[in-house]
């Protein structure tokens, strides 16, 4: 059954845009409030509101040496991690779709959440991104899940969430092209649904023009990405030369998630691209542990460091840091 989210207008005002009307699901909007409690101005009802804390800080990263290649084997010995400069005790540790440490916390394999675009401008680009698509999921890691989501002004999941790859690649035979591009409100709600499934996840994008339908910036969804700890990875068809603007957008939003912006113009760049990200997210590490006290409630920074002696020249790409705490409304209905 084809699910497909629509959005409906709702006086809402953010303040970091000054926005005075957007255009958002029910689900996505309770989930806006929930995470992005610190945007908005504060003003309602004056009912119950609780202060939702921290109790355990999942951090997907990976290790990249001086010649650009992914650092693999490390332990959790080699790994120092600290939130606001306190160094933190790691519960669970993961290589890839290997548990290497469990304490309580975390689990094999990596949930994929794909999201392409399938506005009008990609019509004739379609049948070559079902082909990298498909090939990608054919070679996740057995351990790994994955959803295929795509996107013009409407959210439509072709397949849930599921550990079945033969199934999620057949989810691709019900795609057709639609109208507009909402690249941002669909990412949101793409985010939620993320959000709900335990343990490792990333998202990764695939589109080819500028969004012309949402509402939402690539900053306010990169910031709910971020609290969320979810790597974001994104291939676009246009580059900065085209479209500056956009470019400069996706590139912060994928670094401060620990993700990655690829500029692929052809399907050959397409398929390298969906077939570095794969491997990207194979190589990633991921662990998991619980904030030692911190009076801290608002931006907590996350530093990781590798002990071993050829770690100075290591480069580290991940989610520099969350917010602790925010308030959310007493009640909330997804």
């Amino acid at each position: 059954m084809q699910q497909v989210e629509r959005y409906y207008s709702l006086w809402f005002p953010v303040l970091s845009h000054r926005v005075s009307r957007i255009f958002l699901t029910m689900p996505a909007l309770a989930l806006f409030l929930t995470l992005n409690a610190p945007l908005l101005n504060g003003q309602g009802d004056g009912g119950t509101r609780y202060r939702v804390d921290v109790d355990m800080v999942v951090l997907t990263f990976s290790v990249i040496d001086k010649k650009g290649n992914h650092v693999n084997g490390l332990r959790p010995e080699d790994i120092r991690i600290f939130e606001d400069g306190a160094e933190q005790k790691i519960a669970s540790f993961a290589e890839g779709g290997k548990l290497l440490v469990k304490e309580g916390a975390g689990s094999a394999g990596t949930n994929v959440f794909i999201l392409f675009d399938t506005s009008n401008r990609m019509y004739a680009s379609i049948p070559y991104v079902c082909d990298a698509v498909a090939d990608f999921v054919r070679r996740l890691a057995p351990a790994d899940s994955s959803a295929i989501y795509t996107f013009s002004r409407n959210l439509f999941r072709a397949t849930p969430l599921t550990q079945d790859h033969n199934m999620a690649r057949a989810g691709l035979s019900n795609i057709s092209a639609g109208d507009d591009t909402a690249l941002f409100n669909s990412l949101l709600l793409t985010i939620r649904d993320a959000a709900r499934v335990p343990g490792r996840k990333a998202i990764v994008v695939f589109s080819n023009g500028p969004d012309n339908a949402s509402v939402l910036g690539p900053e306010d969804v990169g910031r709910v990405a971020e609290n969320e700890g979810i790597p974001i990875y994104v291939i676009s068809t246009r580059d900065a030369t085209q479209d500056r603007t956009l470019f400069n957008a996706l590139q912060r939003l994928t670094s401060r998630t620990g993700g990655k912006l690829y500029c692929a113009r052809n399907w050959q760049q397409q398929a390298e691209a969906f077939t570095s990200v794969r491997e990207d997210i194979g190589s990633s590490y991921t662990l998991y542990y619980y904030p030692s006290p911190n009076p801290n409630h608002g931006y907590r920074n996350i530093r990781v460091e590798v002990v071993s002696p050829s770690g100075k020249g290591y480069h580290i790409l991940s989610r520099s840091g969350y917010e602790a705490g925010r308030e959310t409304p007493g009640a909330t209905n997804n």
